[in-house]
């Protein structure tokens, strides 16, 4: 398992690296486990994501406070 020290070593030897094409082999390797939480979610909350943004460009959203003051007394 590797460490937290070990990954602070591996950014410090990224940082300075010279080498274009060692570069350019870090940053294919880096593009293929690279991944969008977007593409991980299913189906159901990418719909459920955009009814909200929906809702908050027409408005239709109510204020944190109230929010909490509604839900308080369950907290």
């Amino acid at each position: 398992m590797i460490t937290y020290i070990e990954k602070l070593k591996l950014i410090e030897w990224r940082t300075k690296i010279q080498d274009s094409k060692v570069l350019q082999k870090l940053i294919s390797v880096h593009k293929e486990y690279e991944t969008d939480w977007w593409d991980e979610i299913t189906e159901s909350e990418r719909h459920e994501i955009e009814l909200g943004l929906k809702d908050f460009e027409e408005e239709k959203t109510v204020d944190h406070a109230e929010v909490r003051k509604f839900y308080e007394k369950y907290l």
